[in-house]
């Protein structure tokens, strides 16, 4: 009977929970807006381990946290790629007249390719084929001379005993 007493008295220990039922909606906008961790624990007023533990607690929390993210890294990424491979879009034009609007025109704006954008896209979608690659020759060509060396003389070699 002791037993499930103990098991009972554990379960209660610690401080009662933050987290609201709101705080599911509230972390889906965060999310949207491209917000952290951090700066979600920061809103909150609470740890980043809190966020963490909400996570693993609440099941909606960390659903709509995973929601706004990738709908964040989606719009992002749809951006990034309109930026690499060139967009048009609509645009208005204004005339002024001592300071006054007295006239506007909607019209079509056209932005170029942009090298850059496609560059970080490339090198994230495919890295294996856009990293910057560093090669480094690993094989050491000693050369015939210091091959047909006995290790004895390569010793003396090295402690300045012989040339």
């Amino acid at each position: 009977m002791t037993e499930k007493k103990n098991s009972a008295e554990k379960k209660k220990r610690g401080r009662k929970s933050d987290y609201k039922e709101e705080y599911s909606d509230q972390v889906l906008k965060l999310c949207l807006l491209g917000a952290t961790d951090k700066e979600i624990a920061e809103f909150f007023s609470v740890s980043e381990q809190t966020i963490n533990s909400w996570k693993k607690k609440y099941p909606e929390f960390l659903e709509s946290l995973k929601k706004g993210k990738n709908l964040a890294d989606a719009n992002v990424a749809s951006r990034l790629y309109n930026r690499a491979i060139g967009y048009s879009c609509k645009a208005t034009k204004f005339a002024t007249s001592d300071g006054r609007i007295t006239d506007q025109k909607e019209y079509i704006e056209h932005y170029p390719p942009d090298t850059t954008a496609a560059i970080v896209w490339l090198k994230n979608r495919q890295p294996e084929k856009w990293r910057d690659r560093k090669e480094v020759d690993t094989n050491v060509n000693l050369g015939d001379e210091l091959e047909s060396m006995t290790d004895e003389q390569l010793i003396a070699i090295i402690r300045g005993e012989q040339e």
